[in-house]
């Protein structure tokens, strides 16, 4: 007899009924579990079939010789439905999207900071400095050179304390979202679309070392120097396993929590 086993929509099996009773012996599988064998017509739970009891001794039933003689070995070799590794199921790219922006949201305040030091007069000269870059940059008539100078006098204009309160802020940021990572698999943007780095092979939390220091910081600082290393890190996302670039150096996927 096979009888399959099946937990919280997760199925296992099939098992023989002398390794089915050995694990309700165990408590490896409960009474609540579901349970379904050739001959029935729906999946019962196992407390329904064994009426209360740990042991389950269908009507009628006699156990071949070699399945009594091998079911000891078998009971110590078979994985429990509890300790088999539950089936993951990839992030969608929606998702990932969504968990991207938002912890790309988290950094705009720092840019706020440098500006939240100015006083009247200079809030006023550094939006005028940034109309003349946005149009030397963007405008009919683009001089990259009178950009560049702009840009300089812009970022001359920041106090020290203004670079300061930014920095501690990144920090701050920078540990918050490691802590995180470190302990659950998921940045403050993954949190809120309930989804979660794992390894790649074995589907278990990494490393802070992968997960973060692969992932984030090192491809952070090639996306600001790099700007085709982002578009061909989206582009392995697109795939099958849905591995973007950073996943794969890192060796880790992203599924739902």
């Amino acid at each position: 007899m096979q009888i399959y086993l099946a937990r919280n929509n997760q199925q296992a099996g099939p098992y023989s009924l002398e390794q089915v009773n050995q694990m309700l012996a165990d408590q490896q599988v409960l009474l609540t579990d579901l349970a379904w064998h050739q001959g029935m017509t729906e999946w019962k739970a196992l407390g329904e079939l064994t009426q209360g009891k740990t042991v389950y001794r269908p009507e009628g039933y006699i156990a071949p010789a070699s399945e009594q003689n091998s079911s000891a070995q078998s009971s110590q070799q078979m994985r429990s439905p509890e300790k088999q590794a539950p089936q993951q199921v990839l992030a969608s790219i929606p998702s990932r999207v969504l968990a991207k922006i938002a912890d790309l949201l988290l950094w705009v305040p720092a840019t706020y900071i440098l500006t939240g030091f100015f006083s009247k007069e200079e809030a006023q000269q550094f939006n005028a400095l940034n109309v003349q870059f946005m149009d030397a940059v963007f405008g009919t008539a683009a001089n990259p050179v009178l950009a560049q100078e702009l840009q300089t006098k812009m970022i001359e204009m920041f106090s020290q304390q203004a670079w300061i309160a930014m920095g501690a802020y990144i920090f701050i940021m920078l540990a918050v979202q490691a802590f995180l990572i470190a302990k659950t698999g998921q940045s403050i943007g993954k949190k809120l679309t309930k989804i979660k780095i794992v390894d790649a092979e074995t589907g278990e939390k990494t490393s802070l070392m992968r997960a973060f220091t692969l992932r984030s910081v090192l491809f952070i600082f090639l996306n600001f120097v790099f700007l085709f290393i982002a578009i061909i890190d989206l582009a392995f996302g697109l795939g099958a396993k849905r591995q973007t670039l950073h996943d794969r150096i890192a060796k880790t996927k992203v599924i739902k929590q």
